[in-house]
Formats: structure tokens, sequence, C-alpha cells
């Protein structure tokens, strides 16, 4: 029988010429024929593996296909499979199948075979489908994890270590800020915006918002006896006091993964078994374009038209997490010239754009929204940005800067962009200032994109609607990445009439309505007609 590498010769999928550069790229680093065909980008796994695998009379799997066994996974340690990359897929205790992509390399089922003292068969597998079964049913950091606990068999009852200095020396282990820096590296390539790390009666658990769903991180049992290390690991990064653990506390770091830089927003609460963690991962740059938003022509053209008058103020309303500032901070980047002074409050600041003037909110020492607002006209301000709008004297103070002839950006919590008008008539703002500065109010929600390498159509009552299968892209969920869908209401002459009279929220929707201004659903639905998104999606967010 002709060898594989003559096979993948004949049926094309390798010229003579790639095959003998590659033998000699084996010989000079010393590596099989397999390794030194994949890694010198000779051909892919995909299309070398099943050849392989039909010569040498072995057996080609996908792993996400496969059903593995827990005892499998619990009879070779997460320091073996990690220094092999093998998976491990059936046990019976006599005999072991593990999933290997070079089957030149026997060294790993030589080592198996002394530990376990049995006989190991072995299947093939793509190098990044082990990878994946490595971290789905080991968990990130598994073999730091099993290292760290072998190194200092004491840590095994560690609980809540007391002593300050304890806790910094294990908070800068070199293994710990390993093992925290791994949870960091996966969630930021799997797209994370927060990171949740939570203590429970029985253990820990660390998930991970991902297009603003929470999903479990899989992680081994056993880092749970490391919990307050890595806690204390959190906090030395973001300048925090490592011995309280009474009070709530929040601070910021800066790190750097791969290439790019993250800002991390850290806040850390006391909770009845330890303490929790969420770290919010913000890029340290970022390119903000109206564009990019998601929202349809007619409103993308009616928010830009907003941004380009000299004065009044546009209000961003929805609940927290609806994207209200990423859509202000592609208004503020519209905006950006260096003709324009422009000032932001934030609290907090979450992007840093360049040639804008931005200012944390700190309300322990008494700089607040309606404290800083007066202080930043002095310096002549042309736009400002207030994070947010939450009391009369900060509504008024933004009002009558809208009315000196600046341009004012800012957000409101309500549900809809109707509400927009009452809540600012709550705080007790007199509705002429309202209809005299207010060009619009938006509200907005995100919604998940249907994942484009999984998408898939079907029918339902007569229509063709589109969601998404489930694939390596998007990890299953038959999402990747969110748009924004958007109600506007602008302060046509038939709202402000309604305003001044001081019309309930529902009034001011059926005058939209009359006006032909769409709904939040309205534009979700829009979405769904065209693909974007899927009719659940909107259902979630809208609550229709």
């Amino acid at each position: 029988m002709a060898g594989f590498e003559d096979v993948l010769v004949k049926k094309g999928l390798l010229t003579a010429k790639q095959l003998s550069s590659a033998r000699e790229r084996a010989r000079a680093n010393r590596e099989s024929l397999v390794a030194a065909l994949v890694g010198g980008d000779f051909i892919g796994e995909q299309d070398l593996l099943p050849v392989v695998a039909e010569q040498k009379r072995m057996r080609f799997v996908r792993l996400a296909d496969e059903s593995v066994e827990p005892g499998a996974v619990r009879a070779v340690s997460a320091k073996l499979v990690s220094h092999y990359k093998v998976m491990p897929i059936r046990y019976d205790g006599r005999s072991l199948t593990v999933a290997v992509s070079d089957p030149l390399d026997m060294s790993a089922v030589e080592d198996i075979e002394t530990n376990l003292g049995c006989h190991v068969e072995r299947v093939l597998a793509c190098r990044s489908d082990i990878l994946d079964a490595l971290h789905r049913y080991y968990g990130v950091g598994a073999e730091t994890v099993e290292r760290i606990l072998a190194e200092s068999p004491e840590r095994e009852t560690m609980r809540r270590p007391e002593e300050s200095h304890d806790l910094e020396r294990q908070a800068e282990d070199a293994s710990v800020v390993r093992l925290v820096n791994q949870v960091l590296r996966d969630a930021i390539d799997d797209r994370a915006t927060d990171i949740h790390f939570e203590a429970h009666r029985d253990g820990v658990s660390i998930r991970r918002r991902i297009d603003g769903i929470l999903y479990d991180m899989s992680v081994p049992r056993n880092i749970r006896h490391l919990y307050p290390a890595i806690i204390s690991r959190v906090k030395l990064m973001s300048h925090l006091d490592i011995v309280e653990r009474r009070l709530p506390q929040d601070g910021r770091s800066r790190v750097k993964i791969g290439r790019s830089e993250y800002d991390l927003r850290v806040s850390v609460v006391p909770s009845v078994h330890g303490e929790d963690v969420v770290i919010r991962i913000l890029p340290s740059t970022m390119l903000f374009d109206l564009g990019d938003l998601g929202f349809s022509d007619r409103h993308r053209e009616l928010l830009e038209s907003y941004v380009a008058r000299p004065h009044g103020i546009i209000f961003v309303t929805g609940p927290t997490g609806s994207g209200k500032s990423t859509t202000l901070y592609a208004c503020l980047s519209r905006l950006n010239v260096r003709t324009r002074k422009i000032i932001t409050l934030e609290d907090p600041v979450e992007y840093e754009l360049h040639g804008i003037t931005q200012t944390q909110m700190n309300p322990k020492i008494g700089l607040t929204f309606s404290r800083a607002l007066p202080s930043m006209l002095r310096h002549d301000p042309d736009v400002m940005m207030v994070g947010e709008v939450r009391d009369r004297e900060t509504a008024e103070i933004a009002i009558q800067t809208a009315m000196t002839g600046h341009l004012v950006l800012s957000t409101l919590h309500t549900n809809d962009a109707a509400g927009g008008a009452v809540r600012l008539g709550d705080m007790g703002v007199d509705p002429y200032l309202i209809t005299s500065t207010v060009h619009a109010f938006i509200a907005q929600r995100l919604v998940r994109v249907i994942c484009r390498s999984c998408k898939e159509s079907y029918e339902a009552d007569g229509k063709t609607l589109y969601r998404g299968a489930g694939c390596k892209e998007c990890n299953g969920h038959g999402y990747r990445g969110r748009v924004a869908i958007a109600e506007f209401i602008p302060l046509l002459p038939e709202i402000q009439t309604l305003i001044l009279d001081r019309a309930s929220a529902a009034q001011i929707r059926v005058a939209a309505d009359a006006l032909n201004m769409p709904t939040l659903a309205d534009d979700g639905m829009a979405k769904v007609a065209q693909g974007v998104t899927t009719l659940e999606e909107v259902l979630r967010v809208t609550s229709i």
C-alpha cells in the first residue's frame, strides 16, 4: 500500500515540491511529517487527517459529534493531556481511547500507558477540535490549577486566609497570575464584555457575558481552593485593598492580551459565601461610527440631522446594557473636529476619545453631574455630553446649557422614548423647557445578530425567516455580535402640544403611531424580515 504522502500527491492535495519542502522542514525541526505538513501550512488538517487515518487504518472523528465519557476525563490528569494535546474519549478500566492529531507521535501513548497501566487506543482528530474539547471538559486553566495544588497541598483546605501578607504572596504567585491571565484571555477571545466571579456554598462559578447573555465558563471544580488568591490577584491588578472584604470596592486596570490593550473596570462586593467580582472588559481603543450601530436608514438620517444642529438636547433612553453610551460616543466621534470644544461628564468614563475632555464623576468627594456642569460651562464648550440625567438639578442645568447655544447629549433611564418627557416632568422640569430644547427622545435595545457562518432559512406561517444553526464561530449559540433596534420620537408640534398638556407616555405613544414613528418592536420585526436577527430575540428584548 502506498504511503499517505503518495496518496496526498496522487489526489492533488499536495504537490511533489510541497512534500519535499515538508520533509526538509521535518528534518530541520526534528518533528513528524504530519506536524511539518500542518505547521508549514502545506495542507489543512481537515484534508490531511482523513487520508492519514485511512492509510494508518485508524478512525477519524469529529470531537463535537463524539460522546466523551466522564470516566475517561477523570482517568487522565489535566497536566498530561495539556502537555501532549490529546483528548480522552472512553475508558473501561483496561483500555483508554484518546484522540490525537499526530499519529506519528507515540510519546503521548507511551506516557499515558506508563501512568495508567492500561492499553491506549488512538483515533485521529483535528488539533483545534482537541483544544476545544480540552477547554470544554477540563476547564480553563485546569492544568495550571492542578499544578498549583500539587505544589502546595496545604491549599486544598484553604478557604478564607486571614493574614494580609499571605493574601498578597498568594496573589503574586506566578501560577495564580498565569491562571487569572488565562481566564482573561479566554474571555476576550470569546468576545466577552464581562466576567463574573461568584462564590457559592458548594464552590465557585465564573460566568461571561457574550452578546448580552451570561454563559458559564468551564473551569475545574478544584479551582474553588484558589478562589481567595484569584480574587486577591484581581484586586492587586486594580489597586484595591486586598484585606478589605466587608465593603464594596471599585477599581480599574489596563492589560495587554496579544497585541491589543484592554481597560478593565472592576467591582468587588461582599456576599454570603465570600466576595463576588465583576470585571468589565473595554478595548482601550475603539472606532465609533453612526453607520455601524445597526440603525435603519431613516433613524440614522434623523440622528445625523440632530447632531448637526448647533444647540439643543438629544436624549437616549433605555435600561443598563442597551447601548446608550455607545450611541453617544458615536455621536461625539461624528462631532469631534479641531474646531469644536467637546466636554463629557461621565460615571464612569468607559472609553477614552482623543481630542475630547472627559471628566470622571466622583460622588465620594462631591463631584456630581449637577456640581460639575456649571464649572464645565466656563470652559466654553460647543458640545457637552452628560452621562445621565438623574435629578431635577442636573436636568435643569443641562436644559439651560442647551438654551444658551450648546449641543447637549445625555441619557435617561426609561423603558421607551415616549416616557422620556414624562420622566423629566416627574423630576420637576417645566414642560415648556422640554419642548423648547429637546430635539428627540431615542429609545434603544441591543439584539443579537444571526451568525453568518451557520445562518439558515426556514418557513413559518408562509414566511421565510432565518436563524443560526450553531457552529464553532458562534460557540453553538447561533448568534454572533449585536445591533441596535430603536424608536425615535422627534418633538414635532403634535408631540410638543401633548408634553405641554402633561400627557401620559401612552398618549404620546398613540400620537407617535399616528405620525408613523415605528416602535422598538416594529424596528425589531423589520430586522427579522431582513434576516438580521430572530423573532425570539426581538421578543426577548422588547417583551411584546
